[in-house]
């Protein structure tokens, strides 16, 4: 039997490599029409594909009766002869173009996604995603979150971490509360995950070092700017640590990963943005969450910190270090999960961090404990049943180690980086407290 033939696709130049074409040579693009503009003696036509912007330009009368008849983000292919331009997209055109329609003429869109800014407001944007996330500065925010997430899983690869995919369908809601969503299970009640964290801490006892990049699921009634029913985490969690300290450590060299997966792979993205990339100290500076009150004058006895003392402490972050991260590390133990490790020596705080990023809350995590004595006494404290979590504590029962981890929400990174006024803006397709489409 003969091996089968892998299948190549049709030979298309982007418009990207149209300026490395030698002048005089024929080529074949294929896109979107992103604009025409029609002038006297001459019809410019803006295609657009998934590397940027071409420009064709069409002066037999033919061709220009055949594009009035093909509006906007109709999805063409052009055979013409490349002619360099230095006022054209990249230095080069198309002229002397064959246009083939490869679909029926578009429908209008709801803006008009040539302008370089977005037209419409943001209702208008959710409401039609599948077509205004085409304009480019939408489909930059998300090739920005495309890069930190190569660049993600490229560090911690490069780290020994073992990439894993954990059930987002789970039969019990222990992280907080009742604050998950409920499924019918073939007739029994099931929940979407809000977290991977119990079952990435058991594979720490399989690989020592994991992570994961996927969704998970907050049914929390909030409608706030920064809050999201459904978005995108970035896991990780690390066995024979010390302390929080080494988890620290660990996130350091995620986020960088991030960093240089946006330089190497969503440059031009990040300059149409016009993001400014933080530089990432080789250490964070860390203060503790009881400093950290009393830095910004609240009450020692505060559970939490505001987003406003988040922002206050970024701000002192940026001039005494001049860092745009700060980890919050000794959160006080009863606002942290029953698997977080105690403080030694001072069992009010805990082992764990939040790490702000430009004045918002970007990364929780911290040590957790791996001794089965521990965890009775958590479940005793908590008021647990030790049954609800038999096959989470199976796992400590045969031996786990010293182990810590985070997770980094992929939204609100990405709606730092652009200055994103609303998660939902650098979100593909938002689930909120009102949105359930499209």
């Amino acid at each position: 039997m003969q091996p089968t033939q892998p299948t190549t696709l049709a030979p298309r130049v982007l418009a990207r490599d149209l300026a490395s074409v030698e002048p005089g040579e024929r080529v074949t693009l294929a896109g979107w029409i992103h604009r025409r503009r029609v002038l006297a003696s001459v019809t410019f036509l803006v295609l657009r594909d998934r590397s940027g912007l071409a420009q064709v330009v069409v002066k037999d009368r033919e061709t220009v009766d055949q594009l009035s008849g093909l509006p906007e983000e109709t999805v063409v292919e052009v055979t013409g002869t490349v002619s360099a331009n230095a006022s054209a997209p990249g230095g080069a055109e198309v002229v002397e173009p064959a246009v083939t329609a490869l679909t029926e003429p578009a429908v209008a869109p709801p803006t008009e996604l040539w302008r370089p800014t977005f037209g419409a407001g943001l209702p208008t944007h959710l409401d039609h995603a599948a077509v205004t996330l085409r304009h480019p500065r939408h489909r930059a925010a998300w090739q920005l979150a495309s890069a930190s997430m190569r660049g993600f899983r490229a560090a911690l690869g490069g780290l020994e971490f073992t990439e894993i995919a954990t059930p987002k369908l789970v039969g019990t809601a222990t992280e907080s509360g009742a604050n998950v969503f409920t499924v019918d299970y073939f007739g029994r009640t099931g929940y979407l995950a809000q977290s991977p964290q119990l079952y990435k801490q058991m594979l720490v006892g399989v690989f020592e070092r994991v992570f994961e990049v996927g969704p998970v699921f907050r049914a929390e009634p909030h409608d706030t700017v920064r809050h999201l029913a459904q978005y995108t985490s970035l896991d990780a969690e690390l066995g024979f640590i010390r302390d929080h300290h080494d988890v620290l450590a660990v996130l350091r060299e995620a986020i960088a990963g991030m960093v240089e997966g946006i330089r190497e792979y969503a440059a031009d993205a990040a300059a149409l943005l016009g993001v400014e990339l933080p530089q990432v100290p080789e250490q964070f500076p860390v203060i503790h969450f009881s400093d950290a009150l009393a830095k910004v004058g609240a009450d020692p006895d505060e559970p939490d910190l505001s987003p406003a003392h988040e922002r206050a402490l970024s701000e002192w972050a940026k001039t005494a270090y001049g860092s745009d991260f700060l980890a919050v590390e000794g959160y006080p133990m009863g606002k942290r999960p029953f698997y977080t490790h105690p403080q030694p020596g001072d069992e009010r705080w805990s082992n764990s961090f939040d790490l702000l990023f430009r004045g918002l809350e970007l990364t929780t995590g911290g040590q957790r404990l791996h001794r089965p004595s521990d965890y009775a006494a958590a479940m005793a404290r908590t008021g647990t049943d030790p049954a609800v979590l038999a096959g989470y504590l199976d796992a400590f029962a045969h031996g786990m180690p010293p182990h810590g981890g985070f997770a980094i929400g992929l939204e609100r990174w990405v709606g730092r980086l652009t200055g994103a006024e609303n998660i939902r803006e650098v979100t593909l397709f938002p689930r909120d407290l009102h949105r359930l489409e499209p």
